[in-house]
C-alpha cells in the first residue's frame, strides 16, 4: 500500500471514528434531556476529545479538527438532524446502543491514535498508550459533562484494556509486514469485538 494510500486509509477510519464518537454524544445528550446546544457540545467533546488530548501530547498542530474544519461543520450539520430524529427514536434509545456506540467509536478511535502515534515516531508502548487515550477519553469526557462517573471507570469491565491489546495487535501485525489495511481493519475489529463480548458475558475486575 503506497503512502497516500495509507494515510487516506487512516483518515477514513478518523472519520467513522468521529461519527460514532457523535452519535454516542447525541444519544446520551438526549437521554439526559438536552437542548439543541447540549446535544451539539456533548456530540463535539465525545467525538474529539481523545484525538485532542492525543495532538496535546504529542506536540501536534494544528490540532486534528481545527486543520479539518470540515469534521467539526460535520457534526453541527449532524446535531441539526440528530436531535429532531432521535426524539422521534427514543423509544430505542437504551443503554445497549450506547455500549454498542462505545465499542464501536471504541476500536475506531484507539487504531487511529495507535496509527498516528507511529507516524509520529513514537515508541511502540507510547504508541499503544496512545492508542488507548485516544480510544477513551471523549467517553470520559462526555460522561462528566453528562454529570456520571466515566463508564471506563465505573462498570468493571475491561474497556481500556481491550483498546491494549488491540493496539497490541495492529503494532505486531505492522512489525511482522502484514498488509496495513488488513492489520488497521483486524484490530479495530478486536477492540470492538472484545469490548462487546466483556459486556455480553458481564466480565468484570477487581470485583
Amino acid at each position: 500500500m503506497s503512502a497516500l494510500s495509507y494515510l487516506s486509509l487512516i483518515k477514513l477510519i478518523e472519520v467513522l471514528a468521529i461519527l460514532v464518537g457523535a452519535m454516542s454524544g447525541f444519544i446520551e445528550a438526549r437521554r439526559k434531556r438536552m437542548d439543541p446546544v447540549g446535544v451539539f457540545t456533548v456530540a463535539f467533546i465525545t467525538a474529539f476529545g481523545g484525538g485532542t488530548l492525543r495532538d496535546i501530547l504529542l506536540d501536534k498542530r494544528p490540532l486534528f479538527w481545527v486543520e479539518h474544519q470540515e469534521y467539526a461543520i460535520l457534526i453541527f450539520v449532524l446535531a441539526l438532524v440528530a436531535v429532531p430524529l432521535i426524539r422521534k427514536l427514543r423509544h430505542i434509545v437504551s443503554e445497549r446502543l450506547i455500549v454498542i456506540a462505545d465499542a464501536i467509536g471504541l476500536g475506531l478511535f484507539a487504531i487511529a491514535g495507535v496509527a498516528e502515534a507511529q507516524r509520529a515516531g513514537m515508541p511502540l508502548f507510547i504508541s499503544a498508550m496512545m492508542g488507548v487515550i485516544t480510544g477513551i477519553f471523549g467517553g470520559v469526557l462526555r460522561d462528566i459533562v453528562c454529570n456520571e462517573v466515566p463508564m471506563v471507570f465505573r462498570d468493571g469491565k475491561p474497556y481500556a484494556i481491550c483498546a491494549f491489546i488491540g493496539c497490541w495487535i495492529y503494532l505486531l501485525q505492522k512489525h511482522f509486514g502484514l498488509a496495513h489495511e488488513l492489520a488497521l481493519w483486524t484490530s479495530v475489529g478486536v477492540i470492538s469485538g472484545l469490548r462487546l463480548l466483556t459486556w455480553k458475558i458481564d466480565l468484570r475486575l477487581g470485583r
